[in-house]
């Protein structure tokens, strides 16, 4: 039976604030009687209707549900009739509701009252909450636990309830810690992975504007095979970049450390240039400077997997940044376009 069938025989089973009599009785642990229609029970609860069959055929009446307070055992039936429950209900009866929807397979019940528990968690009753969460099978609640203690541990490993948890279920405990662990794991995973994509977004950004500078020229360096007016060029849209490439091929044109390897900014141009080789693939027509000198040197010694795999990531790196320009920013761009080899190779 759907709860708007149940809802629209409310009326008929019920009064406005008391029960109408029924044909079976629930007995709590006070030993309240609460009149029930064991038809709308045992369509609401598969392990009702298996109770009702057994007590049928012995021919007894009562049901009991014990071990949670009379009120709770009162909003609990209601909801079977009318599958509503306030606010108020749920922040006073929550905790009994999710055991009593768990106990005797209510679905919707215990989602709303995981919905609702996952909303009232504290540093005081966490602990409480992820060992009901356990007991009842409540996923959703059991991972807003774990993140609430995740983001709160320290306050939580000072409270009463912490403490108990130790000494009385230490398995919970590793569970905790395990994913309390694992999760700052991942956060380092990705921090790492931005650190590393950042940086090769750098280097793809810093392969534009070599061909730009060595093509076009930007500002205060041009073409070295053509004479170039400084006064002509404007700052490029890539500027900063460009900036510090500037600075660092005026360094190399003229440091004397340079052939003996001594300088570590001329050591950072040299893999810049090589890392450009081994990105072209029209090194006979390329502007920069010793590609053609490096290719040929590619292919007779080849590259070992490390450098392999950064011109990979840097190919990646500079697909993505072509894919995420709109379309007619990506036609006007000079240095990224669709007949690029390399990333006409990644997108395939």
């Amino acid at each position: 039976m759907s709860p708007n069938m149940f809802a629209s025989n409310v009326d008929a089973h019920h009064g406005e604030n008391e029960m109408a009599e029924g044909d079976v009785d629930i007995i709590t642990s006070a030993g309240r009687r609460i009149p029930a229609h064991s038809n709308v029970l045992a369509a609401a609860s598969t392990v009702l209707d298996s109770i009702l069959g057994r007590r049928r055929r012995s021919y007894e009446k009562p049901i009991r549900i014990l071990g949670v307070p009379c009120d709770s055992v009162s909003v609990f039936v209601r909801f079977l009739y009318s599958f509503k429950c306030t606010k108020e209900q749920m922040e006073k009866h929550g905790i009994h509701l999710l055991a009593l929807s768990h106990v005797y397979l209510v679905p919707c019940l215990k989602h709303r009252c995981t919905k609702a528990l996952a909303e009232q968690l504290t540093i005081e009753n966490v602990i409480d909450m992820i060992q009901l969460a356990r007991l009842c099978d409540a996923l959703h609640l059991y991972l807003k636990c774990m993140k609430f203690l995740r983001s709160n541990f320290k306050k939580v490993e000072e409270t009463e309830g912490w403490k108990f948890l130790q000494h009385h279920d230490p398995l919970l405990e590793l569970e905790i810690l395990q994913f309390t662990d694992e999760a700052e794991l991942r956060k380092k995973r990705r921090r790492r992975h931005t650190r590393e994509q950042n940086l090769y977004l750098q280097l793809s950004e810093g392969m534009d504007c070599l061909e730009h500078i060595c093509r076009e020229g930007c500002t205060s360096v041009g073409p070295y095979d053509e004479e170039y007016s400084c006064q002509k060029k404007l700052p490029c849209s890539k500027f900063d970049t460009c900036q510090g490439l500037q600075f660092l091929i005026r360094h190399f044109s003229t440091c004397k450390r340079r052939v003996k390897g001594s300088c570590s900014q001329c050591k950072r141009m040299w893999q810049l240039l090589r890392l450009h080789a081994s990105i072209c693939d029209q090194p006979h027509d390329c502007r920069v400077p010793l590609c053609r000198e490096f290719k040929q040197k590619l292919e007779k010694r080849g590259d070992d997997e490390l450098w392999k795999s950064l011109v990979r990531k840097v190919v990646s790196a500079r697909a993505m940044t072509f894919l995420s320009l709109p379309k007619r920013k990506r036609e006007e761009e000079p240095g990224l376009n669709l007949r690029d080899h390399q990333i006409r190779r990644f997108l395939d």
